[in-house]
């Protein structure tokens, strides 16, 4: 029986060609949350004078954008931002924005656009931000992101703009978004929560007690199971995680040059069509709720696949289901701490990059830059922005 040790990125990887970047972005992922803390609180006072009298305006509307990874951040706090703001919230891609501005901007309603950017330079960024301000009457920019050199940064007007750059250590410099993502989740998570600042330390510690135990314990575990060679692997979660499982499985499909196949859905929607994909070569990630509601339906869901003819391994994020065969890994976190609890979204995020990085050297590739056909970038590239004759005033 293999003995389990914990395994230290940084060091372990540091001498692998092409892995030695993406290793440490992974690893140091604790530190950097808790410079993000500090630096988030530290510009509370500031980031509340911008945005209180925006959310007192009749009708406002919010818009959380970005491209790739960046896009999922809004898919992952769309809902808690809304329930916190109880204003209309909504996730749209910025590659959504760029090609049907007219579908999503609406003129006449004040409107919050608020932009995740690791680089700060991706075309469909910039042209999101030139398009709102054309299409909408009264416009506002919260803009967050990694590069304090990017052009995005260019772009703002101190009237109706509040950029946040996050430390340097964020803009992660391997292809893959790590750090940069879950840096850029718990910026928002702590803006939205503002007015709970005093109960967020404690949550906040605990999540990184979590993320420590699965880079060291569990990574073992993870590396070995990587060593399958799973054709499909499939995340499943519930509301905000349900954007972290498509961040997962972004995270696994590009760190293997898409060898390894990845989708993502919620517990009750794998039902209805999209559980077709699995085969006898698949894996299923369980990215549990630590809510009690929430989890009795994915817990049904979990039994049913269980049941099924098909063999299913599955990983076991958060909970641990007694009984359950096919489970082949349970992560099960030191005080979970039941809701609300928005932090305990962001270690879920490390299933994703850990199976991504082992998979990868795994298959021979370099975690650092695994596109062997330069089909994807650290910067997308061949974008052209074609002008919208258009405009709303």
């Amino acid at each position: 029986m293999l003995q389990p040790k914990d395994i230290n990125l940084t060091r372990e990887y540091n001498g692998v060609k092409g892995a030695k970047l993406t290793a440490s972005e992974i690893a140091g992922q604790p530190k950097l949350w808790k410079e993000v803390f500090k630096q988030v609180l530290e510009k509370k006072d500031s980031l509340e004078k911008f945005l209180a009298p925006i959310l007192l305006l009749k009708d406002i509307r919010i818009i959380l954008t970005g491209a790739g990874s960046s896009a999922f951040i809004g898919e992952s706090v769309k809902g808690i931002l809304q329930a916190e703001t109880r204003r209309v919230v909504q996730a749209i891609a910025t590659t959504d924005l760029v090609t049907h501005p007219e579908l999503f901007f609406l003129g006449e309603f004040p409107t919050l656009v608020i932009s995740f950017a690791r680089s700060g330079n991706s075309p469909e960024s910039l042209e999101t931000v030139r398009l709102a301000n054309n299409y909408c009457k009264r416009i506002f920019h919260l803009i967050i992101t990694c590069n304090e050199n990017g052009r995005l940064i260019e772009k703002s007007n101190p009237a109706n703009y509040y950029t946040f750059i996050l430390p340097g250590a964020a803009n992660d410099k391997g292809l893959a978004m790590t750090g940069s993502f879950t840096s850029m989740l718990l910026t928002i998570i702590l803006i939205s929560r503002f007015s709970n600042a005093n109960n967020l330390k404690s949550k906040f510690d605990n999540m990184i007690v979590n993320a420590k135990k699965i880079l060291g314990k569990y990574s073992f575990f993870i590396k070995e199971i990587a060593k399958n060679k799973y054709e499909r692997v499939i995340f499943l979660g519930s509301g905000p995680l349900l954007g972290i499982a498509r961040e997962c499985q972004l995270k696994l499909q590009e760190l293997t040059d898409g060898r390894v196949i990845c989708k993502y859905d919620s517990f009750l929607g794998f039902r209805h069509g999209p559980r077709a994909v699995t085969n006898k070569r698949s894996l299923i990630v369980y990215l549990f709720s630590n809510d009690d509601h929430v989890f009795q339906y994915e817990k049904d869901m979990v039994k049913e696949l269980a049941a099924s003819s098909t063999y299913l391994p599955a990983i076991c994020f958060g909970r641990k289901i007694p009984g359950l065969e096919n489970s082949i890994l349970d992560i099960e976190l030191e005080d979970p701490a039941m809701p609300p609890n928005d932090f305990y979204t962001i270690p879920a995020v490390l299933l994703g990059q850990l199976l991504g990085f082992f998979a990868s050297l795994d298959l021979g590739l370099m975690p650092d830059n695994p596109s062997i056909s330069g089909a994807i970038n650290r910067e997308v590239q061949g974008v052209t922005i074609y002008e919208t004759k258009h405009i709303a005033h």
